[in-house]
């Protein structure tokens, strides 16, 4: 018998309701709705993708907790935005390093947003410590990061201007000049909540596991 799918449709119904309804009474009216499909849809997804992570990157950790685990709260902090609304309108989970339990450690990423959803991995807006950690590996060792992100095409953003103590002319200048390094792949709604959609995720992810190995070991991490 065919496996089911993961996710329907009822997420993307879901989040756009509540982005036209960002309050929490309307929220309160509907967590049993939130509960049946979203997270329990999640867990289930974190709970099954633990086998296919431990065999690609050991010590990166799928959490199936309800709280405090892979899946990100659904609640904003609002206390230093100026958008007080309460509630993300997109679904987060992340797979992070067993000893990286800082935003700055290197992660796997899957984002379900209405025509917004992707895959992602590696390491978003580092703090500047860990931004020059990575750096420094990449001019050590060009030839292992080229390997790394062969095949790869990294987003995020860049300085304008070659980073402070390191050499303008060296030939990966324009990834050292990178603020983040991290790769991304869009995928549809319908992707999502299609019965392939733990195998397509793991082998993208797969994919992006190079990028994860240097970064983690660039920040001083077991791989």
């Amino acid at each position: 018998m065919p496996k089911p799918s993961y996710f329907s449709e009822d997420v993307f119904r879901f989040l756009r309701q509540l982005k036209r309804n960002n309050d929490r009474e309307w929220f309160a009216e509907n967590k049993e709705r939130y509960q049946k499909v979203v997270v329990e849809p999640a867990l289930a997804f974190i709970a099954d993708f633990a086998a296919a992570l431990g065999d690609m990157a050991p010590r990166f950790v799928a959490d199936a907790r309800p709280t405090r685990g892979s899946l990100f709260r659904i609640y904003r902090d609002t206390r230093f935005s100026a958008d007080k609304t309460p509630y993300k309108t997109h679904v987060g989970i992340s797979f992070r390093h067993e000893d990286g339990k800082d935003v700055h450690a290197p992660l796997y990423y899957l984002h379900l947003e209405p025509k917004g959803c992707f895959v992602a991995a590696g390491i978003w807006h580092p703090d500047s410590r860990t931004t020059t950690r990575i750096r420094t590996a990449i001019a050590a060792d060009p030839r292992g990061w080229k390997k790394a992100t062969a095949r790869l095409e990294l987003d995020g953003e860049s300085l304008t201007r070659p980073p402070k103590g390191f050499d303008p002319a060296h030939p990966l200048i324009e990834d050292l000049k990178r603020k983040d390094f991290i790769v991304s792949e869009s995928l549809s709604e319908e992707q999502i909540c299609s019965a392939a959609l733990l195998k397509d995720a793991t082998a993208i992810w797969r994919r992006m596991t190079p990028l994860v190995e240097f970064t983690t070991r660039a920040v001083g991490l077991k791989f």
